[in-house]
This record gives structure tokens, sequence and C-alpha cells, in this order.
């Protein structure tokens, strides 16, 4: 990987902490609030997520094309997410996560075998 992809994917990686953050961290800690407080809150989380996704995806496309970007900001999506949902949300863990996991490792064998 030449460094574009990594600046990407570490951007990308910080990013959605933000943006998981903004899509759900609400339904705990604001869900005796109105929805739109939820809301405004979660759209103010979502311009920092918005802050580092906006160039991560532009350096990153400097090297990959759009579909590799999709594909990468899947991966990252649920590896940040099943951590949040564990510990922060305080989910059960499932066997379905290892399942989609597994699904993505395919997706990223097919969307950069030709590389």
């Amino acid at each position: 990987m030449n460094h574009p992809v990594l600046i990407s994917i570490g951007l990308l990686i910080c990013s959605n902490v933000f943006m998981t953050f903004a899509w759900y961290a609400h339904l705990r800690d604001l869900s005796h609030k109105p929805w739109l407080y939820a809301a405004l809150f979660s759209w103010g989380i979502a311009l920092f997520e918005y802050l580092l996704q906006v160039p991560a995806n532009r350096i990153g496309y400097t090297a990959l094309n759009v579909g590799q970007l999709k594909v990468i900001q899947e991966v990252i999506t649920l590896s940040i997410f099943v951590p949040f949902s564990y510990f922060y949300m305080r989910e059960p863990l499932k066997l379905d996560y290892l399942w989609a996991g597994l699904c993505l490792v395919g997706a990223v064998y097919f969307m950069f075998r030709s590389r």
C-alpha cells in the first residue's frame, strides 16, 4: 500500500468513530429527549465526521477507485461498530457479526483482486 491509502484509511477510521457516535449514541444517551434535540446533537458530531471523511475520500481516490474506497469504508464501519455496539451500547455479541465480516473479506478480495 502506498502513502495516500494509509492516510485515507487513518482518516476513515477517525471519521467512523464520529459517525458511529452521531448515528447511534443518542439512542442510549438522549432517549429521554425530543428527537429534534438528538438530531441537532448528532449533526454537531457528524460535522467532525465529514471534516475527516471528505479529505479521506479525496486522498484515497488518488490511489483507489470509488468501489475500493467504499469497500474499505464498510470494513472500517463494521470494525468500529462491533466494539461500539458491545462496549458502549452494551449489546450482546452475535455470530452474525462474524458472518458479516467474512462477507466483507470476500468484498475486499473481489474489489482488490485486479490490483
